[in-house]
């Protein structure tokens, strides 16, 4: 059996770091078995999916490195879902209600208070052609149920172990709406069906769902036919928050146009909270893949802490080699060389920080120069080694100052950096002051911005 699965986005919104974690668990277990990824559009809610975030959920998950070897767009399989709601009338498992929302809410209310769990009361099954035809007369038109057996429904989940689900406990879920649109569920377990999806790997909200879909899997492909299925731990803040869908501070386009992180940081984040496996950096998708294992997931939600994804992300970015980057830099306007990058590259937490270095050593830099220190900034500028600027130049220089001032320590490192950079922490100053130059280091030690 080839492995395939399938991440199935509305195009709705932005992709946040909830629904790309389950991208990611599917994308990482196919790629570890050799299998295969299928990315479907789930579109089938026409007034509120766009082209626009169809395109975007495609460039997120490119960015991310998450491929995908077939794709499809639901609502160009509305013919397939219309033979299989016509399957499901003839065989009596999809049946017609028309009962409006403020009676079904009614109904719920009276069973809640008579201590009953709010499930379907089937009225519906009972109306005579006659009735129906009187209902529609008025108006009417009805939602469409899918009629579950009452019975006990079993399957080995792949994160929770054994599962099951009394459907005696649950309505007859609605798979068509009463303006004739479809629910998730009917058009899912089509499209499963014929991409022969082997595998489905979601959320633990859709638990309570399962139980439903393997029994239309079954009326309709046959017994056995549901895909194995998981469900992970949800994703909360690091709080211990629920994350919202809709969260803007945690879409995968602000991580990457705002925030800058780079994609395996992101998902070396989201491939390792909520394991066994400790929470690092990984350089490959590849190497994820191989350590990925549904029995090393928690059955308790995962925290998805910002904090660390920036340290993930600076452990990246200090690994990164000059050639790695400069076409980066230069599209930063920030190349200055081999040099300046493993200069300031430990002082990075994203690689868009490199600009701020950049201005550093370009300028303008005003100086911050105490009142106290004036007088030894101005020596300073007096002491500083003739010629070219090289990595030995801090240490001369500094140990001439020393000699000559009496200072030593913070009072003599401190008020030289804040007069070359401005700022009390930074890259290496004997790396650094090369980089500056001599002309622009004597310039801000006497106070001029430059």
């Amino acid at each position: 059996m080839t492995v395939k699965v399938r991440f199935a986005p509305s195009p709705t919104g932005k992709l946040h770091v909830g629904n790309v974690r389950t991208a990611l668990m599917n994308v990482l277990f196919a790629r570890g078995q050799g299998g295969q990824v299928l990315l479907r559009i789930d579109d089938t809610d026409i007034e509120r999916s766009t082209l626009e975030n169809e395109d975007a959920i495609r460039a997120d998950l490119t960015w991310l490195g998450l491929s995908w070897d077939e794709t499809f767009k639901q609502s160009e399989r509305f013919d397939k879902y219309e033979i299989a709601k016509a399957q499901l009338i003839e065989k009596g498992l999809l049946y017609p209600c028309y009962e409006t929302e403020d009676e079904l809410d009614r109904k719920r209310k009276i069973q809640r208070a008579q201590g009953k769990p709010p499930v379907y009361d089937r009225a519906a099954l009972s109306l005579t052609d006659d009735e129906k035809d009187k209902l529609e007369a008025e108006g009417r038109k009805p939602h469409w149920r899918f009629k579950l057996s009452g019975g006990r429904i079993e399957w080995t989940d792949l994160v929770r172990g054994p599962s099951h689900i009394e459907t005696s406990s649950v309505s007859d879920p609605i798979l068509i709406r009463a303006d004739g649109s479809y629910l998730y569920t009917l058009p899912s377990v089509v499209d499963d069906l014929e991409s022969n999806v082997t595998h489905i790997i979601r959320g633990e909200d859709h638990v309570t769902n399962s139980a439903a879909q393997i029994e239309i899997f079954e009326a309709l492909g046959g017994k056995g036919s549901a895909p194995a299925m998981g469900h992970m731990a949800l994703l909360v803040g690091a709080d211990g928050d629920k994350l919202s869908k809709r969260l803007g501070s945690l879409s995968i386009e602000d991580l990457r146009e705002i925030d800058g992180f780079e994609p395996m940081a992101v998902c070396s984040l989201l491939a390792k909270i909520g394991t066994s496996d400790a929470v690092d950096v990984r350089s490959e998708l590849q190497q994820l893949a191989e350590e990925f294992d549904f029995g090393k997931l928690s059955r308790t939600p995962a925290r998805f802490d910002p904090e660390e994804l920036k340290r993930l992300n600076a452990k990246l970015v200090h690994a990164m080699d000059y050639a790695d980057v400069r076409d980066r830099l230069a599209g930063l306007d920030a190349d200055g060389g081999e040099a300046f990058w493993l200069t300031v590259r430990p002082n990075l937490t994203v690689l868009k920080d490199v600009v701020e270095w950049a201005r550093l050593i370009e300028g303008p830099v005003t100086p911050a120069i105490a009142d106290e220190d004036a007088d030894f900034a101005a020596q300073a500028a007096e002491l500083l080694p003739e010629g070219e600027l090289t990595v030995d130049s801090w240490g001369a220089w500094t140990n001439a100052l020393k000699e000559a001032t009496g200072r030593k320590g913070k009072t003599l490192f401190l008020p030289l950096r804040m007069a070359l950079t401005g700022q009390q922490r930074g890259p290496e100053m004997g790396e650094l002051l090369p980089l500056i130059g001599a002309e622009k280091a004597k310039a801000r030690l006497k106070g001029v911005t430059v």
